[in-house]
């Protein structure tokens, strides 16, 4: 079967959008969002106007952390995938008042956008905070963290770009190293789980988590396979 088909890197959630946020989005996505399809790779250059490095971010949620991100590092661009248009429309919100130059939004699921729409050795980092832990043993198939999804993820990434992962189920924590410890190419920064990160802002998923006592784990990969090849 076709990873693709398999593999998603959402979850369809119903929710009502709010009067702002469907404003935003009718108003501001031909701005600032893009869908994705498969006709062929996206320019990066024409998107942003600029080449400076790329960070990809894989289901934003509603964008408050993206947006933190981006204000504080205007020479990066952030490219959000996302489905779910409420945090879609937030996210819309959060670039217009804050004048972000440097984001953008790609509606869709990101296995097939990543597949069809981004050129491989080109991404500076993949940043995927707090996905779906699918905590049923049955359900663990759906995870996105699972090869051959992260392969997919190193192919895009340049030499020494990394995959900065967190989540707050120690069960998929550990599920999520082996994979990527598994992958070609990758490299694990840290002996186990990542020292937590200073500069990466809290998410509304994470306060909830911790309010259950739920154990923040980290994950933090580099893409040596590219930069080794280089070397030679």
């Amino acid at each position: 079967m076709d990873s693709e088909r398999q593999i998603r890197s959402y979850v369809l959630r119903s929710g009502r959008m709010s009067a702002a946020q469907k404003r935003s989005y009718e108003n501001l996505f031909p701005m600032y969002g893009l869908k994705g399809d498969k006709e062929g790779i996206f320019n990066t250059v024409d998107i942003f106007g600029n080449d400076n490095p790329l960070v990809i971010e894989i289901g934003f949620g509603m964008g408050t952390a993206t947006a933190q991100l981006a204000e504080r590092n205007p020479g990066i661009n952030y490219l959000g995938m996302e489905v779910h248009r409420p945090g879609i429309g937030r996210l819309l919100w959060e670039i217009e008042k804050r004048e972000l130059g440097n984001v953008r939004i790609l509606e869709g699921d990101a296995a097939g956008i990543l597949k069809h729409n981004i050129m491989d050795t080109t991404v500076s980092g993949f940043h995927i905070f707090f996905p779906d832990p699918w905590p049923k043993k049955r359900h663990h198939k759906r995870r996105l963290i699972t090869r051959p999804f992260t392969d997919l993820l190193a192919s895009k990434l340049l030499p020494g770009a990394y995959i900065y992962m967190v989540t707050d189920w120690t069960d998929y924590a550990e599920w999520a190293l082996k994979e990527l410890s598994s992958t070609p190419g990758l490299v694990n920064k840290y002996n186990l789980f990542a020292d937590p990160i200073e500069w990466r802002p809290k998410t509304e998923f994470e306060r909830k988590g911790l309010q259950k006592e739920h154990k923040i784990r980290e994950l933090y990969f580099t893409n040596e396979k590219g930069r080794m090849k280089k070397e030679k």
